[in-house]
């Protein structure tokens, strides 16, 4: 029977179990798309990535990500996570500083920055953003539980960077920590939109943002860090003024227990010349899996 070597790292912090965990099939170039799904689903972590010889010579690997019921055009800390294994397992040389990546959206570039003492931190360059409509916020305050007076004056807006999230803003942390999303509601805060949507909670900090996502319709009750959505996050706040510095941290997945640490540079006026998204990743498993 075949046995495939996988690892699990933690993503978007420094510290063992915590971040948000990722396993990551080095080689995945024996495994169909089917059974790429039916492995997410068993390890039933928020995503799985398996690694692939890229189709372009300008990406160092070929990305296919699943959560435990779909496959992700483009997903952050996956990205990460695996950009992490690549260089850990010298896929491209030691020293590289740059590299892409190839995944459903297309190419993601990848920048190193070497740390004096920790492992490097890995930024990841967020595909183009979209913005889509926008969503009410009275509709918004019931499905999560809250009084309208816990939302932020702007309007509530889906962003997309090839993962569709809708971006709340909230008056405070007690808010963010208090709000909560199943599925029927998350089903209701779409309204006709088709996509399943991840809904995304924060509120302005000193520092940047205190942060939470919901994806029960991936599968995914609530996800300690979202780098595909962190991108847009940064955009979306540059936007309504909730944030001034082009530099800025949102802390995620505090409330249950994974705290994630994930940096946001944005380039021009509202980002538009790029947001890159960055972090820390810490090894902590290696396994097998005999099919």
């Amino acid at each position: 029977m075949p046995s495939h070597r996988y690892r699990v790292v933690d993503v978007f912090t420094k510290a063992p179990l915590e971040g948000n965990p990722l396993a990551v099939f080095p080689d995945g170039s024996n495994i169909d798309g089917p059974t790429m799904q039916k492995i997410a689903k068993e390890l039933n972590l928020s995503e799985t990535v398996f690694l692939l010889p890229p189709t372009r010579r300008d990406a160092a690997a070929k990305l296919r990500i699943f959560t435990p019921t779909y496959e992700m055009d483009f997903a952050g800390h996956p990205t990460i996570g695996a950009s992490f294994v690549i260089l850990d397992e010298t896929v491209v040389p030691r020293g590289t500083q740059k590299f892409a990546l190839e995944e459903n959206v297309g190419l993601v570039p990848i920048r190193v920055e070497a740390q004096e003492d920790a492992r490097p931190r890995i930024w990841l360059t967020t595909p183009p953003i979209e913005y889509q409509q926008t969503v009410d916020r009275a509709l918004c305050a019931k499905v999560l539980g809250l009084q309208l007076d816990d939302l932020l004056a702007p309007t509530p807006q889906v962003l997309t960077a090839g993962n569709p999230t809708i971006f709340i803003p909230l008056r405070n942390k007690e808010a963010v920590d208090r709000a909560w999303l199943d599925r029927s509601g998350a089903i209701e805060l779409r309204g006709g939109d088709k996509r399943a949507l991840c809904v995304f909670v924060f509120t302005p900090t000193a520092e940047g943002a205190y942060s939470r996502m919901f994806a029960p319709e991936h599968g995914v009750v609530e996800d300690p860090a979202t780098g595909s959505s962190t991108g847009p996050l940064g955009a979306y706040m540059m936007r309504t003024g909730l944030v001034s510095s082009p530099k800025f941290v949102s802390e995620q997945g505090t409330k249950m227990g994974r705290r994630s640490l994930l940096h946001v540079e944005t380039h021009g006026h509202e980002g538009e010349n790029g947001i890159d998204v960055g972090g820390y990743v810490t090894p902590l498993v290696e396994a097998a899996m005999t099919l």
